[in-house]
């Protein structure tokens, strides 16, 4: 290896030449380009993104020295688009890992296989950039680099996510000059970038030159404030600079109006002038306004966003400009299918697009300061952040066994101490301009310790208008050391509801108390929202939460045969890898809603309707943003009798104010007499923009409520299905006979099959048209989801996975001549294990093709809860047909349904799954009446239930569900699995959060299981 400084394994040793970290901004030459933020208008303003030369070395031991020297020739290197992840560009390996080190844990040692690449690129200056003061800024390489410049060392620099910025002057040259960088893999820094991520490495942000004044401002620090009344505001602007000069500063409003002037002395040190206003319109993420802060010093003109907003805690709630507020957030990773940790703008904007339109109103960025840009669009856009220290230390924990004290070995050494601080330092000075930043948070996942009281003591003397979060000191706590006194707030991970109950009703823990991370979205889930909010919303003291997480991250991967998939840890070969861990968002990696998402925005969403008469229309509509009253909402209604609309409407008088509530009456009752033709009418009412937003279309759903609406007396049906006498009366005899196992049942247009051994339906066969492929069966086991891998240790033990039927007994008889009665006595087991079940099933046969089944079934006592139970059937492939009233049009289950409604739903087989990038469980329906699956004429099985039941439908097995690591993997098996269930264990969120709560588990020991089917064809309908 060359001869260098190994700045890279000391922790003393984190820039070398770097400047001093500041806000974010563009020196522009005049006030409009500057309020139009487009970089590339700046006359002072250089980018050097784009196609650099590129060399990857699997070890800096390989790097011969020289490399850097001004008249290197580089023409055989590679070409590599600048900023971007060099492991998404075919170099190095990718890696996903969440807690575990890549490297040996011997900090502040890496390996000495310590990947590099270099970076050289070509740029020319004029003779005026060379004699004014020129700056070089990269706002992100992972994880150090060193930086030459024509062939003489100009710095070093190392902490990942956050800009480092270096004067030029002394390099330079008129004309041509060379830069070259060295970027490392791994550094000392790396052992607090343990973050839950893809390790990926480069320049992967943007790199720019600034061409400044000989006498510039060099830091702003824009600090709105509102009197004690909120009657007016002042702005002041602290600045410092180099030189001495004027600086003039101006507060517009959002119309471009000046509205406050003043000129101050730009000094050496800190200067400030302060800008008054009258009645400030305020910020919230409900209503963004943004006033603009523009800053003169001579030829340049800097903007800043301003925002007239409190942060407080008041007694024990959190609150903005006074009012408490729920935070409704989202852990958000800086993320794409392609690029890895490169984001385009575009990106960040879809990103927070989805997340208005789904009433998200927080964003934690987990758990590193995002891309600057991402902060300017959450100002614009109104979010509440929570802004993250780049810090985390998980794989301490890991590498010591998790003993007592093994998190805390970084965060409790001096040594590391300012490490810890510069990472609170540098996100502080860049991000202190922005409105949308509530909190500031020490990071995640590092043990708690001295570093750590040190951080957060140098951001509340820096920094008092936001509060001070870090998530680790929860267990410090607990154990009453070190003191947690500074820290505004408590919070936690993961914590039941339940135990969030028992916090707020703990008077000894007076602050405000938040859920970091909850609800763990990962593959089907998170089941256990409702059961959250609940709580959330009884308590002041409870501030809400961030669900972990936002998306998915898998990398777009191609097979062989050029079919696109999304690979995930362990995909590469990578060593250690937390497989999908990482697949575990509310959207997928291309930002396609997951039905987790779904849920979400209608458990947290900002309206609220209860019925007060629902006959007579009258309605309670509570307003439960906190800042807007409800004039931006109008309301769609529609009164249904199955497919009919009977009336619908618009109403639009909303007039509740922040957290009050309205009453509405609809035209309809007993004023508008009709006659039902289902004997139910539904009133679905769907919460709607009036207007169109920056963000959504008039007409985008908020929310939306649904109420059965009984009134008159159904229209008598002349070939109804009651359940209670069968789905219809015998027409005729039905003729039994037994052939070898079999018992055959023969009517007028079908036969059915019996296999007596097998105590089982194997055949039903409408006017010659086969409807079972296989002897139906009783099953327990799905394929587990990735909320199921804790549980299923347990149900694999059980043998619920390879359970096999013993029939004790089966008899039956012919009492009368159109019914035939199957009596079943059974058990249910693995091999190696006591029987899980036992039962006694009745079937019940009548001559006009109706089969009804009573199952009444006991589970052996001390069992872990059943995934299932249920009857299941395999239909002939072309069976893809599926109608089905109850809830829909998207999954549900038993905690996973406040997103659902009732209706009459029509999909195919393949509609109902959800494309979970791991297959598992997923596409089941929660309280279904009645399901018909048929093929294209409509021939095919009904299915009703004494009571709604879960029914799932699909191309594959469970057991090959299981089976397989990929969706794409999957092969259609030629038939239709269909599963018609008991009850369903939810899914909770256990994949990382809490136990799937006790009222969700199927762990009943006794229970009656009533369905009754029957061969269908289009016409019977």
């Amino acid at each position: 290896m060359f001869p260098i400084n190994k700045y890279w394994e000391d922790p003393a040793i984190l820039q070398v030449n770097r400047e001093p970290a500041r806000s974010t901004y563009i020196p522009y030459a005049d006030a409009v380009t500057a309020k139009s933020g487009k970089r590339g208008r700046s006359p002072f303003f250089h980018s050097l993104n784009g196609s650099w030369k590129y060399r990857y070395y699997p070890s800096v031991r390989q790097v011969v020295d020289g490399f850097y020297a001004s008249d290197v020739d580089v023409g055989d290197w590679d070409d590599l688009i600048v900023p971007s992840c060099w492991q998404t560009n075919g170099y190095d390996q990718m890696h996903y890992t969440n807690v575990n080190y890549p490297i040996p844990c011997d900090p502040p040692f890496v390996s000495d296989d310590n990947p590099a690449g270099l970076y050289a690129r070509d740029f020319k200056l004029t003779d005026e950039w060379v004699d004014r003061p020129l700056y070089l800024i990269f706002e992100g390489v992972n994880s150090c680099f060193y930086l030459w410049i024509n062939g003489k060392f100009a710095g070093y620099s190392q902490g990942s996510r956050m800009p480092s910025e270096f004067r030029l002057n002394e390099h330079v040259r008129p004309g041509l000059n060379r830069m070259a960088v060295m970027v490392l893999k791994w550094c000392d820094g790396s052992y607090i970038e343990d973050q839950d991520a893809w390790r990926y490495s480069g320049i992967f942000r943007d790199v720019y030159l600034l061409s400044r004044e000989q006498e510039h401002v060099r830091d702003v620090f824009v600090k709105p404030v509102l009197s004690s009344d909120g009657g007016s505001g002042e702005v002041t602007v602290e600045l410092s600079g180099e030189g001495s000069t004027t600086v003039t500063a101006e507060l517009e409003d959002e119309g471009g109006n000046v509205l406050s002037s003043g000129t101050v002395t730009l000094t050496e040190g800190m200067t400030s002038l302060k800008l008054e206003i009258e009645r400030p319109r305020k910020w919230n993420a409900e209503e963004p306004y943004l006033y603009g802060v523009v800053v003169r010093c001579g030829r340049e003109v800097l903007r800043f966003s301003a925002g007239f907003r409190t942060v407080a805690i008041r007694g024990g709630a959190f609150t903005i400009n006074g009012r408490a507020v729920k935070l409704k957030g989202v852990n958000r990773h800086d993320s794409h299918p392609v690029l890895g940790q490169t984001i385009p703008v575009s990106h960040m904007i879809r990103d927070l697009k989805l997340m208005k339109q789904h009433n998200i109103n927080t964003i934690r960025t987990a758990h590193y300061p995002n891309d600057p840009r991402f902060l300017d669009l959450c100002d614009k856009y109104g979010f509440y952040v929570i802004d993250e220290a780049d810090l985390e230390c998980h794989g301490m924990g890991a590498a010591g066994n998790w003993t007592e004290g093994a998190l805390d070995g970084l965060s409790a050494n001096a040594a590391w101490r300012e490490a810890f601080v510069e990472r609170a330092r540098r996100m502080v000075e860049r991000d202190k301009n922005h409105p949308c930043v509530i909190l500031w948070s020490m990071g995640n996942e590092s043990g708690y310790g001295a570093n750590h009281i040190s951080m957060a003591e140098w951001t509340r003397v820096r920094d008092g208008s936001r509060l001070v979060h870090y998530e680790g000191a929860s267990a410090a706590l607990k154990k009453g050391e070190p003191s947690t006194d500074c820290l505004d707030i408590d919070s936690g991970m993961y914590v039941s509801p339940q135990e969030i109950e028992e916090i707020a009703q703990n008077e000894s823990r007076a602050k405000p108390y938040f859920l970091c991370e909850y609800s763990h979205a990962m593959g089907n889930g998170p089941g256990d929202l409702r059961d959250y909010w609940d709580v959330i919303y009884r308590y002041p003291k409870l501030m809400g939460g961030c669900v972990w997480e936002w998306a998915d991250h898998g990398i777009r991967t191609r097979t062989p045969e050029g079919q696109i998939y999304y690979a995930y840890g362990g995909d590469f070969g990578d060593r250690p890898n937390d497989a999908n861990f990482c697949m575990d968002g509310l959207v997928s990696a291309e930002r396609v809603p997951h039905p987790g998402l779904l849920e979400l925005k209608q458990v947290i969403a900002p309206i609220r309707i209860e019925a007060l008469d629902v006959r007579e229309g009258l309605l309670i509509v509570r307003n439960l943003y906190d800042f807007i009253d409800l004039s931006c909402v109008m309301i769609h209604w529609k009164l249904e009798d199955g497919e009919r609309i009977v009336l619908q409407g618009n109403y639009r008088r909303l007039d509740a104010l922040p957290q009050e509530e309205t009453q509405i009456k609809l035209p309809i009752g007993s004023a508008q007499p009709f006659v039902l033709q289902s004997g139910r009418a539904l009133l679905t009412l769907s919460c709607r923009l009036a207007e169109e937003q920056p963000w959504a279309n008039a007409g985008h759903e908020l929310a939306f409520a649904q109420f059965e609406w009984l009134t008159a007396e159904p229209v008598p049906a002349t070939s109804g299905s009651q359940l209670q006498e069968g789905m219809s009366a015998p027409v005729t005899e039905l003729d039994a006979v037994v052939s070898g196992n079999e018992l055959v049942l023969e009517g007028l247009d079908f036969v059915h099959r019996f296999d007596l051994s097998l105590g089982m339906p194997a055949g039903i066969v409408r006017n010659g048209v086969k409807m079972l492929d296989a002897p139906a069966s009783f099953a327990v086991w799905r394929a587990p989801t990735d909320n199921d891998r804790n549980v299923k240790a347990q149900w694999l033990e059980e043998g619920f996975d390879r359970t096999a039927m013993k029939v004790y007994d089966c008899s039956w008889t012919q009492d009368e001549p159109g019914v035939v009665v199957v009596r079943v006595r059974f058990s249910l087991g693995g091999y190696s294990r006591s029987p899980i079940l036992n039962g006694t099933a009745n079937w019940r046969f009548d001559a006009s093709g109706a089969i009804r089944l009573s199952a009444d079934v006991k589970v052996r006592e001390g069992l872990v809860f059943l995934p299932r139970f249920g009857l299941q059937l395999e239909l002939p492939g072309n069976m893809d047909e599926v109608e089905y009233t109850g809830y829909g049009p998207h999954e549900s289950y038993a905690d996973k349904r406040a997103s659902v409604r009732k209706g009459l739903f029509r999909l195919k087989v393949g509609e109902l799954a959800e494309p979970y990038v791991r297959p598992q469980e997923s596409g089941s329906r929660f309280g279904t009446e009645q399901v018909t699956i048929a093929n294209a004429l409509g021939m095919g099985l009904r299915v009703e239930g004494r009571n709604p039941f879960s029914f799932n439908a699909s191309p594959y097995s469970s057991h090959q569900l299981t089976r397989v690591d990929h969706i794409h993997e999957l092969v259609p098996e030629g038939r239709t699995v269909v599963n018609l269930d008991y009850g369903m264990s939810g899914v909770g969120s256990n994949s990382c959060g809490p136990e799937l709560l006790q009222a969700y588990r199927l762990d009943e020991r006794e229970f009656k299981f009533e369905l009754s089917l029957k061969a269908v064809f289009g016409e019977d309908e």
